[in-house]
């Protein structure tokens, strides 16, 4: 009975370590709205990167964004040099969790007004927010 509860009280530890540490994760990084994300991208205030894969990339992205699956290795030439200018990830919508790659690389590169579109390329569309077609996609 001893053994079972120090096993169990390890699982449980190890589970609340680990749920602190995704909770921690997501703190660096907040949700902005596409409306905010707009005014962002009028004001010329905002770096976007696109977590979803060079192939839907191609296929429409919001205008601008920087195809991190093609570009991820040399993002340190192509986002602003100021570390707190704002840089925002998105993937597909919502439920897509790809974003987090692309945030936790630029947060690793020191920026610190990293920014989640939860909507994603899915809910901007809804929206009917313009997209862009890579060069040479059909």
């Amino acid at each position: 009975m001893r053994r079972t509860l120090v096993v169990t009280l390890t699982v449980l530890t190890i589970s609340l370590f680990a749920a602190a540490l995704r909770a921690a994760e997501d703190a660096a990084y907040t949700d902005i709205t596409i409306a905010d994300l707009k005014s962002a991208i009028e004001k010329k205030d905002v770096t976007l990167i696109d977590a979803n894969g060079t192939d839907s990339y191609r296929n429409g992205h919001i205008p601008g964004a920087i195809d991190f699956e093609a570009d991820g290795s040399k993002l340190e030439k192509v986002l602003p040099k100021d570390k707190n200018a704002m840089i925002v990830a998105y993937c597909g919508g919502p439920q897509c969790m790809a974003y987090k790659a692309a945030a936790k690389k630029v947060l690793a590169m020191g920026y610190t007004n990293v920014k989640h579109l939860p909507a994603g390329i899915s809910g901007w569309k809804d929206a009917g927010e313009k997209t862009e077609k890579a060069k040479g996609a059909k």
